[in-house]
Parts: structure tokens; sequence; C-alpha cells
């Protein structure tokens, strides 16, 4: 119900990491390309090191072909050597190819130097080949996981949002899809590259020396239990560290929003308290993931230095048996150090993915929500849009031991003006949900025009259908674009204004939107603003009033053209003169159309057909205002306290 992180099942690193993986299928063709890419780089790049210990190979034997006489052969010179007492120098020597008497070859050297440029510059440019790939394939897969999100969110039910805080499903839809892009570019690529030249690493040293190599793979099974451990103690930080952030976003949301009424009461205090609660623990969270996973290269450093120190002591002593040339050594050291740094890296990288893996947990964990019930294969469609409405013995619960709408029955008929009024919980707002299907019956069916609204589309329901609620939306955007956000869409076509949330809908004129205004009376006010129509507003409405905000949602209404039209307190914020005006406006919509209006302010429904008193779950009484009053029951009630109040208020 608080709407936190995921629970301690979802920590399933390998499940998790593989349907992120799985995210990729759609790029395959563009993987295949950055991997050729990859493959070509890291072949080249591997090639360098052996090209350069040739080069090595040739400055070397020049050195000591020129200190031998010349005439003489390699053999006799190596001769010479033990016979002198040098038999170990002629070892070494043995395996350098030298001509006595010659020296440095430089136009070889040149050649072999000239051939490791091209193929450095060639594993460059294909390297920014992978990279400009890798780039387009993680910024197109984030963008899908973005647009599933996003998906999700209008498919999840109302009940799904009614159990999460807000801060916490933006955090997710944001930070957590930020986290994971973010980690993917870091780590993605690089670690394709790293893999892939520890592979081919690995080839050149067994094929220049197996003993070597074997030297070279003892500390791998060290850096494998090292990089094991590590990641097993870091990973419940970064799932903790996600976690917090939600939670703290959720906090920050809802202070935000509520800023006025924390003053107000004096709240600072026990709010600030709260936030540097919670920011300590995201700091704890966040400072143990870090320190735990931050450990790691370090020790793969040291790993990786005690790696070097055993290829140089072998590899010394096999130059000193001839056995291999200066240059091979030299290209094995090189390959150790190649071999290593990848090792290091994808160690060092294993916070940034245990990060992103906890954030694709709190993901999926959003998409695997469940879902609202699916749209029906064949949906039935009213015969005519009249707006008549019978609900036949309608049950709803929210918790499945709570019944709160028991075997409910009511018939509407088109044109008719039904209020909805009784004590707060009785099931007011609930029953109009569950006409829009924000919520399904547990119990009964609820007819529209004759057809089941269970088995019609819910686009189809709400689009015949205009609600305007006690509390007010609105998006970034000018006030014209907020009234023309109700108008009936053209395939949900929208100018694109770049304002915010919304734009003109495709085929309203400002003469239509006007006239809205007008009828919701908020003509007069819209065009004592600076801009007038084009006055731009933010998403909280900052420059009009709360009354003026709720003008503003009855003007969209009016636009709307709406089969029925539902008011949920709508005129709850304006003052009583404008609610007059609004109520003869309301009569003129109302004119021909199903209405349902939820009041708290009994005057505001005399003029109603029929007004349906509720308590409990349960209409109790029905009747105009007349017969109500004339039977002395709940509304007399009702009414007689509420007079009473306002009588008490004027004394």
């Amino acid at each position: 119900m608080m709407g936190g992180g995921p629970a301690p099942h979802t920590m399933d690193f390998k499940g998790s990491g593989k349907r992120m993986l799985g995210q990729f299928r759609p790029e395959r063709t563009t993987l295949y390309g950055m991997l050729a890419a990859v493959v070509g780089s890291v072949a080249l790049s591997v090639a360098g090191p052996k090209i350069l210990g040739d080069a090595t190979d040739l400055v070397f034997a020049g050195i000591v072909g020129r200190q031998l006489p010349e005439g003489i052969t390699k053999e006799q010179a190596l001769e010479g050597l033990r016979a002198k007492g040098d038999s170990g120098i002629a070892d070494m020597l043995s395996g350098t190819n030298f001509t006595p008497g010659q020296g440095i070859d430089f136009g070889a050297v040149g050649s072999v130097l000239l051939v490791a440029l091209v193929i450095f510059l060639a594993s460059g440019l294909l390297m920014l080949v992978a990279t400009r790939l890798s780039n387009l394939t993680i910024n197109r897969t984030v963008l899908r996981l973005r647009e599933q999100v996003q998906t999700k969110l209008s498919r999840l039910p109302l009940s799904y949002f009614d159990r999460q805080k807000r801060g916490e499903v933006l955090s997710r839809a944001t930070n957590d899809i930020d986290n994971i892009g973010q980690t993917l570019q870091q780590t993605m690529g690089q670690l394709i590259n790293s893999l892939l030249t520890i592979i081919g690493v690995l080839v050149m040293m067994f094929w220049i020396s197996p003993l070597l190599a074997l030297v070279a793979l003892v500390t791998v099974p060290l850096s494998a239990v090292v990089a094991t451990r590590v990641g097993k103690r870091a990973q419940p930080q970064f799932v903790q560290q996600w976690k917090s952030t939600g939670k703290l976003n959720a906090h920050i949301e809802e202070m935000y929003t509520g800023h006025t009424l924390v003053k107000v009461f004096g709240r600072q205090e026990e709010s600030a308290a709260a936030f540097r609660e919670q920011n300590e623990e995201l700091y704890q969270a966040g400072f143990k993931a870090q320190f735990i996973s931050g450990s790691m290269q370090p020790l793969m450093m040291f790993i990786s230095n005690l790696n070097y120190v055993l290829v140089a002591v072998v590899g010394g002593l096999r130059v000193a048996s001839g056995t291999l040339s200066i240059g091979d050594v030299q290209a094995f050291i090189q390959y150790s150090r190649q071999f290593s740094m990848p090792l290091t890296q994808v160690a060092s990288m294993a916070n940034l993915v245990q990060s992103g893996v906890a954030s694709a947990e709190r993901i999926f964990e959003l998409l695997d929500a469940e879902e609202q019930s699916p749209e029906p294969a064949s949906p039935e469609r009213p015969v005519a849009s009249e707006g008549k409405v019978a609900l036949e013995k309608v049950s709803f619960r929210y918790e499945p031991d709570k019944p709160l709408i028991e075997d409910l029955s009511l018939s509407v008929e088109p044109g008719q003006t039904v209020a909805i009024v009784g004590p707060t919980g009785a099931g007011k707002t609930t029953l109009v949900n569950l006409l829009m299907r924000f919520y399904e019956v547990s119990g009964g069916r609820i007819l529209l025009d004759g057809a089941d609204t269970a088995r019609m589309s819910r686009e189809e329901l709400r689009s015949g259908i205009g609600m305007v609620l006690q509390d007010t939306w609105l998006f970034g955007g000018t006030i014209a674009e907020n009234i023309a956000y109700g108008a009936p869409s053209e395939g949900a076509a929208r100018s694109t204004s770049g304002k915010g949330g919304g734009g003109r809908r495709v085929g309203v004129t400002r003469e239509q939107i006007e006239e809205a205004a007008r009828a919701a009376h908020a003509d007069h006010f819209v065009r004592a603003l600076p801009d007038g129509y084009d006055t731009v507003i933010d998403d909280e409405g900052s420059g009009v009033s709360a009354g003026e905000k709720q003008l503003l949602t009855i003007a969209r209404a009016f636009l709307s053209d709406p089969v029925i039209l539902v008011l949920d307190e709508a005129t709850s914020s304006v003052d009583t003169r404008t609610e007059v005006l609004i109520q003869k406006a309301m009569a003129r919509l109302s004119h021909g159309r199903t209405s349902f209006v939820i009041a708290h302010r009994l005057s505001t429904i005399r003029d109603a057909d029929v007004i349906l008193v509720m308590e409990n779950g349960s209409i109790v009484e029905q009747g105009s205002h007349e017969t109500l009053l004339a039977s002395g029951g709940a509304y007399a009630r009702l009414y007689a306290a509420q007079f009473a109040q306002a009588v008490a208020e004027v004394d």
C-alpha cells in the first residue's frame, strides 16, 4: 500500500539480466553489425603487439649483428661466444635472427612500423563504427522501454495508482530508466570489447608461448573469486539504493505538492526530519553499494600486478634460455597487460551493471503489474447513443472481504438529471467510477443504451461521457489548449505545440473554444489575463485561482459535447454567484443529455429529475426534491442538518 521498492524475492540478478538483454531482440541486425566491427577492431588491436615485437626483434638483431665480425654465419658466431665462455649469451642470442656484420635494417623496421600504424588506425576506425552502432542500439532500446512503461501505465487500473505513491511511480518511469540507459551506455560496448579482447589475447599468448600463457592464467581463478564475492555483497545494496530513491522522490513530490498545507499547519520541521531520515537511508545504501563494489578495482589491480610480475620473471628466464626472443617477450608482456586490463574493466563495471539490473528489476516489476481486464474481442456497441443507463444488481468491493456496494439496481432514462447525495464514504464517487469502468464490477452489470459496458471498449464508452471532477487538472500550455483538450479527438491527433502535456485538437476553432468558455462563464476572467486565451499556465495552474481552474475544466466539458455528463462536486471551488451561473449553464448543457451530479450542497441539486440518497453502498431513497423532503427520511435529515449549519454560520 505504501508503494515501496521491489520485494526481497525480486532480487533475481540473473533473471532480470537475461530479461534486459531480451529487450535488444528488435536490434539484432544492428547488434550483428556492431559485433562484426568489434571483432575486427579487437583482432587488429591484438595483432599490433606481435607486429611491434617483430620490430623490436629487427632492432635488437641489428644491434647484435653490428657488433659481430662480418663474413661469418650466425652458428659460427654463437660457437665463438661459447668458446669464449659466454654460453649464457650464446643461448640468449640463439633465439634472435641476426646476421653478423649487418646493422639495423631501418627499411624493414619502417615497413613493420607502417603496417602497425595502419592496423591501429583501422582498429580505431572499426571501434568508432562499433561505438556508433552501440549508441544507436542502446538509445532505441531505451526508447522502446520508455514506450513500454508509458503504455503499461495507460493499461494499469485505477486501483494500482491508489496503492502506489505518485513519486514512486514517477521515479521508476524517470530515474530508473535513465539509470538503465546510462548503465548500458557505459558498459555494453566496453564489456563486449573486453570479453573479445580477453579471447583474442589468450589465442595470441598460447601461440607465442603456451607456458607463459598458463602462467598468466594462474591468477584468473583468483580474479573470479574476488568478483563473485564482491558482487554478491554489493547487489542487495544497489537494490536498496534504488528503493530508497523511490521513497525519497515520493516524499519530495508529496511535500512539494502540498507545500501550502505543510506551512499552514507548521509541519516544516516534521517534513524536513522525514526528508533527512530518508535521505540518510539513501546515503547509507548508496555508500555501502559504492564502497563494496568500488573495492573490486583495487583488488583486481593488485592481482593484475601480480600477474605482470609472474610473466616478467618467467619470460626473462625463457629469453635467457634462448627459447623466446626479446620481441616475443615484449609482445607477451603487452598481451599480459591487455589480458589483465579487460578483466579489471569487467570487474570495475560490476557496480554499474548491478545498479542497472536493480533498476531493471523495478521497471520489470511495474511492467508485470496486473493490468485492467482486456478489451473484448468483439466489443458491443449501443444501437443508438441516447444516454439510457441501467444498473442491474451491481456489487462492488475494494477489498475482497469488505463489501461496499451490494445488489444495487437503478434505471436512468435518457435526458434525466440524476443527483447522488449521501454522507462521505457512502459510495457516490465509486458508483460513477463503475460507470466509467475505472473499476470493474464484482457482480451484476451496467448497461448503456442496452449494451453491457463490460463488453464495450473503454475508448468508446468514455468518449460519450464528459466528466468534471472536484480536483482540477491542467497541463502546461495556453488556456485555449487546455480548453481544447476536451474536444472530440480525430484519431487522437493533436497539433505539436510543444507546450507540455497537450495541444489544440485538430479541427477545433478558436470560436468553439471561446463559445465553450462563455457557456462556462470563464470568458470574462480569461480576457482579463495579459494574453487572454493565449496566456500560458503551468501544470499547477499558477496565475489562476482554484475557482477559475474549475471554470476551465467545466469549459472543457462543454466542448466535449458528451452524451452523458458526470459532475463530481464540480462547483465546490466557485463562489455562490458563479455557482448559480454555472447551474444555468449546466441546465443548458444537460438538456437532452443524461447527467449524474454528485453534490454535498443540496441546494445545487433541487432541480434534478431524480435524487438518489446513498448510505453504505445502497440507495436508501430516491425521488424528487419535494417528494424526499415530504417523506421526512434520510434526505430530509441531510437537508435539515445542512440548513441548520448554514443558519449557525450566519449567526
